[in-house]
């Protein structure tokens, strides 16, 4: 992948969130133009923006004003949904309490997993068997932010689809007895206004997403800045 970049590429995926359930999309003109935009993009940058993605606006505000009334709630009420090894890591992190190359980050956090049951994953998954942890408080967090993951779960796999045709593949090729079952993570963060709320770290899994927020809070690798914009 080259550095060569000033600039994060913009890829309108309408026509993949339009086609993405059907297997023969790679046939459409309008899909392979996109496989071709997000194939340019994988190799060059290892980012882009999406426009198109069918997530409606109001529910994105609905869900970023859920997560700020939730972080501005007292953290006793916070602490109702403590995260905790029989939650399966589910739940709320007070400040500082989750820990980055040693550091701890000066952010609060809310983590929800894909669930697991007891025996999904053997042996290696028990540390995530559980269920996800709702406030009571915001009324509505939990409708909103369900929603708002399963749009963006359904978003996703459509976008691995054009990638695993951008790669050569069948439209599911990263899916079923040859890419496994898909697991999610959505982590909403509320950070207090500091400079660097975490060290520098590397993120994993096959696809990750995020919201833009208006602010600059995410950097892509050291001494390498791009403009971004907002779709």
């Amino acid at each position: 992948m080259t550095t060569d970049f000033k600039s994060i590429p913009i890829i309108d995926v309408g026509p993949i969130v339009a086609k993405g359930d059907d297997l023969k999309m790679g046939q459409d003109p309008s899909v392979r133009e996109v496989i071709k935009q997000l194939d340019q993009a994988c190799r060059e940058t290892g980012f882009f923006y999406v426009k198109g993605h069918g997530v409606p606006q109001s529910l994105m505000n609905e869900v970023k004003d859920v997560t700020h009334k939730f972080f501005h709630l007292p953290l006793s009420e916070k602490l109702k949904i403590k995260m905790t090894p029989n939650t399966g890591y589910r739940g709320y992190q007070k400040i500082k309490e989750n820990i980055t190359k040693g550091v701890p980050d000066l952010q609060e956090a809310i983590d929800y997993y894909r669930e697991v049951k007891r025996g999904m994953y053997g042996s290696l998954g028990e540390i995530l068997e559980g269920c996800n942890q709702w406030p009571n408080e915001p009324a509505n967090f939990k409708a909103s932010m369900e929603e708002y993951i399963r749009l963006c779960t359904d978003l996703s796999r459509k976008i691995m689809r054009g990638i695993a045709l951008a790669l050569g593949g069948s439209a599911d090729e990263l899916e079923g007895e040859k890419g496994g079952d898909p697991f999610w993570v959505v982590r909403l963060i509320g950070y207090p206004g500091n400079p660097a709320a975490i060290p520098q770290n590397n993120d994993i899994g096959w696809l990750k997403t995020y919201r833009e927020n208006g602010y600059q809070l995410l950097q892509f690798q050291e001494h390498l800045y791009a403009t971004l914009a907002t779709c």
